[in-house]
């Protein structure tokens, strides 16, 4: 079961703490690969939230390959595992090829990310 509180008081935009609170209980092994989530629709009265935004979070965490659509079957968790990992990985490897290729040293590339992390 889904179970996502969203504070309405931050600045992050809701359909983003959404997809956010999935990825958590994916990573956290409350949302096991294979289980039904609830429906755009149900889960939008659930949240008090708009189905476009709740639909906005499931677009965006299907192309993540967090979820899948089975059509009229609806949407699961998918069986992959947690893709985030995977795909971090092959940013930070992909981020280190470039550093190397504009010649900058690791104090250089820590640099960079530092203050990409803080914004």
């Amino acid at each position: 079961m889904v179970t996502i509180t969203l504070s309405h008081a931050s600045a992050v935009p809701p359909y983003e703490q959404l997809r956010l609170g999935i990825i958590d209980q994916v990573r956290s092994g409350e949302l096991a690969a294979g289980t039904k989530i609830p429906t755009v629709r149900a889960l939008a009265a659930q949240l008090g939230l708009a189905p476009n935004t709740v639909a906005r979070a499931y677009r965006e965490l299907e192309a993540d390959g967090v979820i899948e659509t089975r059509g009229r079957h609806g949407s699961f968790i998918a069986s992959s595992g947690d893709p985030t990992q995977d795909m971090a990985g092959r940013a930070a490897t992909a981020y280190v090829a470039t550093v190397r290729r504009l010649g900058l040293d690791d104090a250089a590339a820590l640099r960079y990310v530092q203050a990409a992390l803080k914004g």
